[in-house]
Order: structure tokens, then C-alpha cells, then sequence
């Protein structure tokens, strides 16, 4: 029975793999850098603004900080699967205009490997990639009597996956050591397209393309301890080197009427930022959770073709809370996960060579336990704002649900 339940969990994640293919954005942002870069946090870790450092929990699985892992308990399974829908509402010179996607967005386990190691595995995003918007303008030209018209075209898709698998080891009951390990593959493909009114003129097309494949590690420590009975304190921090990917840049440019369209193809130098990140969680009688993170990604001394400071370095900050009326109570809302957060972080890519506003976000959220199970369906609601130039400016609400299934597998049953 537990094998044929391990090779369900296992055909589910690899059909998850493939919805990664999909876009889950569609904003003019991500045709800078790699695309919009994820965090990889969990429902439940989103509806607190992503605070996840320090956190240690049995009803939640922490992809953020791999020393979380050793928090499973001995005889259990976890499973996490979520889903997003996200709407994006966007003001710019050209007026209004609204967006709306949806996806899978990620899928994780963790289970226990002894009494003190823990496990954990799955597919997250790393980056998604997804606009289309155009700008038209009229252009005098002396041999034609009437105005000519161009219209510029932007399209972009695809996207950055990583499978994961991580350990976390418990030491003297206070400690832990984590690690994961991230294979990141996928392409993010920019096109742009030029077309005039008049015949007489040769539209044109421009496609960039840079196809990612490499491994990449995150290092977490956690310490925690319990005091007077209910004050428990959890400090968290990772850190994960810069590391060059085996990265390839194609560009495909020519008249959209040739029969054949010339290539190019080269290796350039692209390289994922060196991560710090630090966390404190304080959890007060088992109820009430506060807690605080900041991270910084050093992304302007990464090379991105082949240069550096051609990206900005970015930091987040985050508050986050969360508070349980009685984990056993008898009524049903006296079990559910209220939570609420705040986030702020810049902007890691620049336009025009400018550094840009600071993004912000506040998320609320509930965790709804099942009944006579250990499962906990999570809801989140997010609103945001990214960018804040004259030119345009983008806010976006984003409902998240996720399910943690939490099973006792590795026990005996008895007759």
C-alpha cells in the first residue's frame, strides 16, 4: 500500500513538472532579467508575507530555510501541492489594462528519514516570463503622401523550474543543519516584432532566448528553545553562493517575409546571486506567532551576459503573524490558522540603466483543518504593487490555495 501511494506522489510530481511550462504572469516586468524571480514559499508561508526563516512547523513544509526539514514528525508524510490565480492591473501613459492567470505553481514532500534526519523534495519556479503589449507610432516619410504607421510588438513566455531535494539534521534538540540541492532548467524567450501600414516596407522580427540548465545549493541553520513552558524562540538563517549556470543565449532576427531567417547562437556568462538571510520567530502558549525576516540576493555581482551591475542587488524585509484561538478546541473555528503579513523589497533589475521604486505587499490568509485528519487547506489573499515610475505601474491581487496532507505512514497498524 505505501509503495503504490510513493509511486501516486511520484507520476503526480512529474505532471506538475510540466505545467511549468505555462505562464503565471503576464506583466511587462518580466521581459528585464530572467523574468519575475519567486522566493519558492508555501501558501501558508505567503499569507504572512513570506516568513519562513525561522520558522519551524509540523503542519507546513519550508523549502526556504532546508533546516526546517528536521521539524517532521517520526512516523509522518507530508504532501503540499498549490495553485495560484493571479490579477494584474496595469496604468501606463497608454491608459488601463488588466491581466488574469492561473497555474500550478509548485508541489512538495517531506518525511522523515531517522529521528533526528529529515527529507524533503519537489518542484518549484524559479522565474516566470509572460507579457504581450505593443506601442504604435506615425512616422513621415517624403515619398508617400500619407503618414506611415509603425507598430511595435513585445511578446515574451517560458520560464525557469527547479527539482529540488534537501536534508535537515537535528542536533542536541536545539539545532539543525539543512541543505538543498536545485537542478534549474527551462528557457525564457523574448520576441519583438516591427510592422509598418505600408506594404512597401519589410516587417521584422527579434527573438532572444536563454536556455538554462545547471545545479545550484542552499545552506539553513535553525536554533530554537522553549521558555518557562510557553515562550518558544526560533532563529533561522541560509545562505547560498553565487554560481554560474550552464546558460545558452540564441537571437533569431531577419524579415518576417524571408524564407530563412539567420541565427546566432552563443555561450555567454549568467550567474544566480549569493543569498544571505536571517529570521526570528517568537511563538507565545502555542498561539500566537510573530516573526521577522530579511534577506538580500546580491544580484548587481552576478553576471548577467556576461557582466556585472547590470542588476540590483535586493533585499525584502517581512512581518508576519499568526494566531490559533485553541489548537484542540471543540468548535471548528477555534482550530483555524488566522494569519496576516507585510513585505518590502526592491526591484532587482533596472530600466534604463535606473534603479526603481521598492515593491509592497500585504497578504492575509486562513488554515482550515479537515475534519478527523491531519490535513490543513490553506487560503491566501495577496495585494500588492510593483513599480512606480510615470511610465507604468503594475498592482496585483492574488489568491493562493494550497493543501498539506499531513498522513501517519510509518507505523503498523495492529489487527
Amino acid at each position: 500500500m505505501y509503495r503504490n501511494k510513493i509511486i501516486y506522489v511520484l507520476f503526480t510530481l512529474f505532471l506538475s513538472q510540466l505545467s511549468f511550462a505555462q505562464n503565471n504572469t503576464n506583466s511587462p516586468y518580466t521581459m528585464f532579467g530572467y523574468g519575475d524571480v519567486r522566493d519558492g514559499y508555501s501558501g501558508e508561508q505567503r499569507a504572512m508575507g513570506g516568513l519562513a526563516i525561522g520558522a519551524r512547523s509540523k503542519t507546513d513544509i519550508n523549502t526556504l530555510n532546508p533546516a526546517s526539514y528536521s521539524s517532521v514528525d517520526s512516523m509522518t508524510f507530508m504532501f503540499d501541492l498549490g495553485t495560484s490565480v493571479l490579477v494584474s492591473s496595469f496604468n501606463s501613459t497608454n491608459g488601463y489594462n488588466s491581466k488574469l492567470n492561473a497555474n500550478i505553481e509548485y508541489l512538495t514532500m517531506q518525511f522523515p528519514l531517522s529521528k533526528n534526519l529529515g527529507f524533503s523534495m519537489g518542484v518549484l519556479p524559479y522565474s516566470f516570463s509572460g507579457y504581450s503589449f505593443y506601442s504604435t507610432e506615425y512616422m513621415p516619410f517624403e515619398l508617400y503622401p500619407d503618414t506611415v504607421t509603425t507598430t511595435r510588438t513585445f511578446y515574451g513566455n517560458g520560464g525557469i523550474a527547479q527539482v529540488y531535494s534537501g536534508l535537515a539534521l537535528k542536533l542536541f534538540n536545539h539545532i539543525s543543519l539543512g541543505v538543498n540541492a536545485y537542478y534549474m532548467f527551462g528557457s525564457s524567450v523574448n520576441t519583438r516584432y516591427l510592422s509598418f501600414s505600408q506594404s512597401d516596407f519589410y516587417s521584422s522580427v527579434q527573438k532572444d532566448s536563454i536556455t538554462v540548465h545547471n545545479f545550484r545549493f542552499r545552506y539553513g541553520l535553525q536554533f530554537w528553545n522553549t521558555f518557562n513552558k510557553k515562550h518558544d524562540v526560533s532563529i533561522g538563517v541560509i545562505y547560498e553562493p553565487k554560481k554560474k549556470m550552464s546558460a545558452t543565449y540564441s537571437q533569431i532576427t531577419g524579415s518576417v517575409d524571408d524564407v530563412e531567417v539567420p541565427s546566432q547562437e552563443a555561450f555567454s556568462d549568467f550567474e544566480t546571486p549569493e543569498i544571505y538571510g536571517a529570521g526570528l520567530n517568537y511563538r507565545y502558549n502555542n498561539k500566537l506567532t510573530l516573526g521577522f525576516d530579511y534577506s538580500l540576493q546580491k544580484w548587481a555581482d552576478a553576471k548577467f551576459f556576461g557582466k556585472t551591475d547590470t542588476l540590483n542587488n535586493r533585499s525584502k524585509f517581512v512581518l508576519g503573524a499568526e494566531y490559533i484561538p485553541s489548537e484542540r478546541g471543540r468548535r471548528y473555528f477555534d482550530r483555524v490558522h488566522y494569519r496576516a503579513g507585510l513585505s518590502m523589497s526592491d526591484a532587482y533589475y533596472k530600466l534604463d540603466g535606473a534603479t526603481q521604486p521598492k515593491n509592497y505587499g500585504i497578504s492575509f490568509g486562513m488554515g482550515l483543518p479537515l475534519k478527523n485528519s491531519n490535513t490543513l487547506v490553506n487560503t491566501t489573499f495577496e495585494f500588492g504593487k510593483v513599480g512606480a515610475n510615470s511610465l507604468l505601474s503594475e498592482t496585483y491581487f492574488k489568491f493562493t490555495l494550497n493543501a498539506v496532507f499531513n498522513e501517519n505512514w510509518f507505523f503498523k497498524r495492529k489487527l
